[in-house]
Protein backbone atom coordinates (compact mmCIF):
# COMPACT_ATOMS: atom_id res chain seq x y z
CA UNK A 1 0.00 0.00 0.00
CA UNK A 2 1.38 3.44 -1.02
CA UNK A 3 0.91 6.33 1.48
CA UNK A 4 1.47 9.81 -0.14
CA UNK A 5 2.68 12.62 2.47
CA UNK A 6 2.15 16.13 2.90
CA UNK A 7 4.78 19.05 1.66
CA UNK A 8 4.60 22.36 2.39
CA UNK A 9 6.86 25.12 2.30
CA UNK A 10 6.73 28.81 4.28
CA UNK A 11 8.67 32.24 4.03
CA UNK A 12 10.74 33.10 7.08
CA UNK A 13 12.32 36.55 7.27
CA UNK A 14 14.75 35.11 9.23
CA UNK A 15 18.43 33.75 6.96
CA UNK A 16 18.82 29.73 6.86
CA UNK A 17 21.35 29.25 9.74
CA UNK A 18 19.17 30.70 12.18
CA UNK A 19 16.00 28.99 11.02
CA UNK A 20 17.83 25.64 11.02
CA UNK A 21 18.99 26.02 14.50
CA UNK A 22 15.61 26.64 15.91
CA UNK A 23 14.54 23.79 13.41
CA UNK A 24 17.11 21.58 15.32
CA UNK A 25 16.18 22.41 19.05
CA UNK A 26 14.13 19.39 19.15
CA UNK A 27 14.25 20.17 23.19
CA UNK A 28 12.50 23.49 22.57
CA UNK A 29 9.32 22.10 20.30
CA UNK A 30 6.63 21.61 22.95
CA UNK A 31 6.90 25.36 22.95
CA UNK A 32 5.74 26.25 19.48
CA UNK A 33 4.77 22.93 17.64
CA UNK A 34 1.30 22.82 19.54
CA UNK A 35 0.94 18.58 18.73
CA UNK A 36 4.25 17.98 20.57
CA UNK A 37 3.94 17.52 24.06
CA UNK A 38 7.55 16.15 25.37
CA UNK A 39 10.50 16.42 23.60
CA UNK A 40 14.15 14.54 24.77
CA UNK A 41 16.80 13.92 23.08
CA UNK A 42 18.12 10.89 23.69
CA UNK A 43 21.65 10.46 21.46
CA UNK A 44 24.18 13.31 19.89
CA UNK A 45 26.65 13.36 17.07
CA UNK A 46 30.05 14.90 17.56
CA UNK A 47 29.08 18.11 16.31
CA UNK A 48 26.12 18.72 19.17
CA UNK A 49 23.29 17.46 16.79
CA UNK A 50 20.88 15.22 17.63
CA UNK A 51 20.70 11.41 16.03
CA UNK A 52 17.97 10.49 18.09
CA UNK A 53 15.00 11.94 20.17
CA UNK A 54 11.83 10.78 21.61
CA UNK A 55 8.98 12.57 21.55
CA UNK A 56 5.09 12.28 22.64
CA UNK A 57 2.53 13.85 20.21
CA UNK A 58 -1.38 14.70 20.41
CA UNK A 59 -2.41 13.36 16.94
CA UNK A 60 -6.04 12.74 16.01
CA UNK A 61 -7.19 11.69 19.35
CA UNK A 62 -4.66 9.98 20.76
CA UNK A 63 -0.88 10.33 22.47
CA UNK A 64 1.31 8.99 20.40
CA UNK A 65 5.03 7.86 21.72
CA UNK A 66 7.75 7.70 19.04
CA UNK A 67 11.84 7.95 18.59
CA UNK A 68 12.88 9.52 15.72
CA UNK A 69 16.69 8.98 14.14
CA UNK A 70 17.86 11.85 12.12
CA UNK A 71 20.38 12.34 9.56
CA UNK A 72 22.33 15.50 8.60
CA UNK A 73 22.58 14.03 4.96
CA UNK A 74 20.87 16.88 3.06
CA UNK A 75 23.28 19.97 1.61
CA UNK A 76 20.72 22.95 3.28
CA UNK A 77 18.49 20.63 5.88
CA UNK A 78 17.82 17.61 7.60
CA UNK A 79 15.50 14.27 7.40
CA UNK A 80 14.41 11.98 10.34
CA UNK A 81 12.37 8.80 10.50
CA UNK A 82 10.18 7.00 13.20
CA UNK A 83 11.74 3.71 14.97
CA UNK A 84 9.32 1.34 15.22
CA UNK A 85 6.32 1.17 17.55
CA UNK A 86 3.09 0.55 18.90
CA UNK A 87 1.44 3.73 17.06
CA UNK A 88 3.00 3.66 13.64
CA UNK A 89 4.14 1.85 10.93
CA UNK A 90 6.11 5.10 9.70
CA UNK A 91 6.77 8.63 9.75
CA UNK A 92 9.18 10.43 7.81
CA UNK A 93 9.70 13.83 7.35
CA UNK A 94 12.10 16.69 6.37
CA UNK A 95 13.03 20.38 6.48
CA UNK A 96 15.05 22.21 3.72
CA UNK A 97 16.11 25.75 4.30
CA UNK A 98 16.65 27.44 1.23
CA UNK A 99 18.06 31.37 1.13
CA UNK A 100 15.78 33.59 -0.95
CA UNK A 101 15.42 37.68 -1.63
CA UNK A 102 17.27 39.40 1.28
CA UNK A 103 18.73 37.25 3.63
CA UNK A 104 15.34 35.39 4.16
CA UNK A 105 14.53 31.91 3.90
CA UNK A 106 12.07 29.38 2.23
CA UNK A 107 11.73 26.10 4.43
CA UNK A 108 10.02 23.41 3.15
CA UNK A 109 8.57 20.65 5.18
CA UNK A 110 7.38 17.26 3.80
CA UNK A 111 6.24 14.90 6.30
CA UNK A 112 4.59 10.99 5.99
CA UNK A 113 2.70 9.47 8.56
CA UNK A 114 1.32 5.94 8.67
CA UNK A 115 -0.36 5.15 11.49
CA UNK A 116 -0.57 1.20 12.68
CA UNK A 117 -4.24 1.70 13.99
CA UNK A 118 -7.28 1.92 11.65
CA UNK A 119 -8.05 5.72 10.25
CA UNK A 120 -9.62 6.73 6.70
CA UNK A 121 -7.33 8.15 4.45
CA UNK A 122 -8.69 11.14 4.49
CA UNK A 123 -8.87 11.74 8.51
CA UNK A 124 -4.88 10.90 8.01
CA UNK A 125 -4.26 13.19 5.30
CA UNK A 126 -5.79 16.30 7.34
CA UNK A 127 -3.96 15.14 10.34
CA UNK A 128 -0.81 15.26 8.06
CA UNK A 129 -1.61 18.45 6.92
CA UNK A 130 -2.49 19.97 9.95
CA UNK A 131 0.45 19.18 11.57
CA UNK A 132 2.76 20.58 8.91
CA UNK A 133 0.99 23.74 8.80
CA UNK A 134 1.27 24.37 12.74
CA UNK A 135 4.86 23.21 13.01
CA UNK A 136 5.46 26.23 9.94
CA UNK A 137 3.63 28.97 11.48
CA UNK A 138 5.28 28.11 14.79
CA UNK A 139 9.13 27.92 13.00
CA UNK A 140 8.28 31.15 11.28
CA UNK A 141 7.15 32.72 14.77
CA UNK A 142 9.89 31.38 16.96
CA UNK A 143 12.34 31.91 13.73
CA UNK A 144 12.13 35.57 13.18
CA UNK A 145 11.04 36.27 17.33
CA UNK A 146 15.12 34.81 17.96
Amino acid sequence: MSVEGTVQSIEVSAAPHDVFDVALDLEAYPEWITACKTANVLEEDEEGRPLRAEFVFHILIKEIDVTMRYSYELDNGFSWSAEPGPDLKALDGSYEFREIDDGNTEVLYALRVEPSFTIPGFLRRQAEKELVQSALRGLKKRAEQT
